[in-house]
């Protein structure tokens, strides 16, 4: 009779693949990320919101602009967190930046 093979043992570090393009941008985002870390936990919250309220108040290309900004800013956070999310994470954080997308295009046409 053969004795079972040993169980594997883990590794100290995790095998992650990671592309070229998405460690370039982790690096780059680096910075930024231990900034907002180091605000209060309500102020990106607070500057969304505020963002939201102004793109909603005013409309033409300042609204626009608003709109825009937190579309770049929700996909910059969707693309970063993308491989640690669950399917309904991904699913909610895609209608967001879907509904911010729209937003942006439809605060910049005129009526």
């Amino acid at each position: 009779m053969a004795s079972p093979s040993p169980a594997p043992q883990p590794s100290a570090k995790p095998s992650v693949r990671t592309g070229l393009v998405r460690s370039r941008i982790e690096h780059a985002s680096h910075p930024v990320l231990q900034l907002l870390a180091r605000l209060p936990r309500s102020a990106p919250a607070v500057a969304f919101v505020v963002l939201a309220v102004v793109g909603a108040l005013v409309r033409g290309w300042i609204g626009a602009v608003c709109y825009g900004l937190l579309t770049v800013f929700v996909a910059w956070l969707l693309y970063l967190a993308w491989p640690r999310l669950a399917r309904l994470e991904r699913m909610m954080r895609l209608a967001l930046l879907l509904l911010t997308a729209v937003l942006t295009v439809v605060t910049a046409l005129p009526r």
